[in-house]
């Protein structure tokens, strides 16, 4: 095995310079390097601190080659690692990848040229070992029978139980192990490791590290591996050791141990450990004899003014494998050599290309994989598939029968003062004016309320002050009789006259909405009983009616019914709001997971993802929506008059809004708890001003602007017109909702690609 860090070319496939390190110059090509990077800087930062990841970092690694990259937790490994899959940018400085940048078409890079196993595990542990292998499998491109024979003899290498176990029901470093076989499985031309040995037996991690040689020796692939082990990198061809974001060596186990005079690795990376912390101030001290054994050994130590210390320009990294955190301070010792010029980054290779391939968006092969993949991860999840299968039957259900419906059983006080208290009350229902007052009671009656008697004036203002009533009916004494002289003396009738034919009415009005069906009730009431007297005495109806004639409407029944009115914007606000908490919770799975960020590196674009989740939801979905217009218009009669096909369009566009919206929700929030408050918190403003339970022309000037531009407003206008009116698709109050929805899907859609894209920076 080769410990130089060069082939037989003397070339690398992936280059990061250290600064510390002379390299030779070297023809760039594809053949000969699969990475460069250069001056590479990025920093993050809290308020006013700011934090170091990767300080002016150079990088080279040679082509078939395994490169050990070591350092402590925290120290950038894992950043420059992502920076080297193209899943993260830097601040400056540049990155080459097997012929071009990562993102370009030279490099490959995401896609299946890389194999990449994160630092989590990032499997789905609802699939067996077999369906994870194969999903991988696919998504590089290979067939079937080539994922089983790979995956036969993967599963034999890293000692892995049946195939047929799911991830979930295995141990930690059994989790590892298959994600591993995931990055091996395809062969590709660069392996990125992190942290693949960790919590491995120590016999099984020897095994891992044969099969690492041989894929360097006979296939060529290209390794770098992150580790905590610093002594098993000895098999390493280069080693590069990292702290702080820099660099302090880049060489071969060999050249680093006899460099530095010493028995191990880890005795090599604290000895530059001690030089990187010279000339900074005293915070603490450690026991003396590691500096004293250090400097024995190296020259540059072996001064007495030097104390140590535990910070180097605030970073303390040198801890757990790696030894004691430290530093030194004192007079000044002869720094580490000065870094030669670095080379320039090879040019990007030329990738053949015409104008189809800018409409070449799909791979068939990334669709197969991840709409089997969406399909397979419902059909697991049994107890969510049947959830937002049956919730939207639960809601709508619901909906008709609590919202929009009579009032009824409402206690009203009667003080009938015609007829004396705790007598029965009957009448002659012939044209005889006796007890009439207990003939409109009799009416009243029909309409399904309590009426509760009440002696006085005074006990029943009292019930209603206690609110044990909502209204009270004060009968005036000769009610009977002064209805018959008012009828005979009709303009010549006085106020006495007047005031004895009139029935009074005190009400609870702090409830708008049974207020105003008290009121409706009673005029409908007043209205019966003067019709039947006059019906009774052979006078025309027409005499008694009041002098207004409301005929039949053009839309709409001549009672109009609240469930009607929000029906088409509830309906809307089902599909919408589960279709959010499905696609939100998915994503949101996949992201914290690792999943998604795994997919991505695999070469799976943002659109290829979300085209997936789209496809795959939509079955659900469509069910969904059917489910609601059965239930409301079949099931409770929902008044319907208007094309059914274009209301179930419009109710699918609406579902596929609330999936574009759930993307974003998920490309925006880091965590369940954060998408739960938005989607949450989105809900109420949709409610609110979106025209759903109250109309728009009653809010204020300029939340009715707001209103306007809203996904569900001119949509739920839109069906309410198709439905109350029989509207269809070529009238502007139809078709403006169509559009609307339509706008709002392609630019949640192009939200979530941007964020999927960008957001990791």
């Amino acid at each position: 095995m080769q410990t130089n860090g060069l082939d037989s070319g003397g070339t690398s496939p992936v280059m990061i310079k250290n600064k510390l390190v002379t390299q030779q110059s070297t023809v760039w090509t594809r053949r000969q390097h699969a990475v460069c990077v250069r001056r590479a800087c990025k920093t993050y930062g809290k308020k006013d601190n700011q934090h170091i990841i990767l300080d002016n970092l150079n990088m080279t690694v040679p082509k078939g080659c395994i490169y050990g990259l070591l350092g402590a937790s925290g120290c950038g490994k894992t950043t420059l690692l992502s920076c080297i899959v193209g899943r993260r940018r830097l601040n400056s400085g540049e990155i080459w990848v097997l012929g071009g940048k990562p993102g370009h078409k030279g490099s490959g890079v995401p896609g299946p040229r890389i194999g990449y196993m994160p630092q989590d595990v990032a499997l789905y542990g609802e699939f067996t070992i077999a369906e994870t292998l194969r999903f991988f499998g696919w998504v590089a491109g290979m067939n079937t029978r080539d994922i089983d024979n790979k995956s036969e003899f993967l599963l034999k290498l890293l000692q892995l139980p049946s195939q047929n176990r799911r991830v979930k029901e295995l141990s930690g470093g059994q989790q590892r192990r298959v994600s591993m076989a995931a990055t091996f499985l395809h062969d590709p031309e660069l392996l990125i490791l992190d942290e693949p040995t960790a919590g491995v037996d120590p016999v099984l991690r020897q095994n891992v590290w044969d099969y690492l040689v041989e894929l360097t020796t006979i296939k060529g692939t290209t390794i770098i591996i992150t580790t905590h082990y610093i002594d098993e990198t000895k098999q390493a061809s280069l080693i590069g050791l990292m702290r702080g974001g820099r660099f302090l060596a880049e060489e071969s186990p060999a050249e680093l141990l006899l460099r530095h005079n010493s028995d191990s690795l880890e005795d090599a990376f604290l000895k530059l450990s001690l030089i990187q912390n010279k000339g900074r101030r005293r915070r603490s001290s450690i026991v003396s004899d590691v500096v004293a054994q250090a400097a024995s050994t190296l020259p540059e130590l072996q001064d007495p003014h030097l104390v140590v210390n535990d910070a180097f320009e605030g970073n303390t990294e040198i801890s757990g494998e790696f030894g004691d955190t430290i530093s030194l301070s004192g007079r000044s010792v002869s720094p580490l050599p000065a870094p030669p010029p670095c080379e320039p980054l090879p040019p990007e290779e030329e990738v053949e290309s015409s104008w189809k391939d800018m409409f070449n968006v799909y791979q068939s092969h990334h669709m197969k994989a991840l709409i089997w993949k969406n399909i397979l991860w419902l059909w697991r999840s049994v107890g969510m598939l049947l959830f937002v299968l049956g919730m939207p039957v639960v809601e709508i259900v619901i909906f008709c029968l609590s919202i929009g419906r009579d009032p009824i059983g409402l206690h009203i006080a009667i003080v009938n003062n015609e007829v004396p208290y705790g007598m029965p009350c009957n009448y002659n229902a012939s044209c005889v004016y006796e007890n009439l007052s207990c003939r409109y009671l009799e009416i009243l009656g029909k309409y399904k309320h309590t009426l509760v008697n009440y002696e006085s004036l005074e006990d029943g203002t009292y019930a209603i002050s206690k609110g044990m009533a909502w209204a009270m009916v004060n009968i005036p004494p000769e009610f009977s009789e002064m209805v018959r002289l008012r009828g005979e003396l009709e303009m010549s009738a006085n106020d006495t006259i007047i005031d004895g034919s009139v029935i009074n009415i005190t009400m609870d009005m702090s409830n708008q909405q049974i207020s105003r069906f008290l009121e409706r009730d009673f005029y409908f009431s007043v209205q019966q009983f003067i019709s039947s007297v006059a019906e009774s005495c052979g006078a025309p109806e027409e005499l008694v009616k009041l002098p207004i004639n409301f005929r039949q409407p053009v839309y709409g029944p001549r009672v109009p019914n609240f469930t009607n009115f929000a029906a088409p914007g509830v309906m809307l606000t089902i599909v919408f709001f589960l279709s959010v908490a499905l696609t939100s919770g998915t994503m949101l799975v996949e992201r914290n997971e690792g999943i998604l960020e795994r997919c991505l590196v695999c070469g799976i674009t943002g659109l290829e993802l979300l085209t997936s989740h789209v496809i795959t939801q939509s079955m659900i979905m469509v069910i969904q929506s059917l489910t609601v217009i059965v239930c409301s218009l079949y099931v409770f009669n929902i008044v319907n008059n208007g094309p059914i096909f274009w209301a179930l369009v419009l109710v699918l566009l609406c579902g596929f809004c609330g999936m574009t919206f759930g993307f974003v929700v998920s490309c925006l929030c880091d965590d369940e708890r954060n998408a739960t408050y938005l989607a949450l918190g989105s809900f109420l403003p949709f409610v609110m001003l979106c025209g759903i339970v109250w109309p728009i022309e009653g809010m204020h000037k300029i939340l009715r602007s707001i209103s306007f531009v809203l996904p569900l407003t001119l949509t739920t206008e839109s069906l309410r017109s198709i439905l109350a009116r029989g509207w269809d698709i070529d009238h502007p109050y139809v078709y403006y909702g169509f559009i609307s929805i339509t706008i709002w899907i392609f630019i949640y859609m192009a939200a979530s690609v941007l964020l999927l894209k960008f957001k990791k920076g």
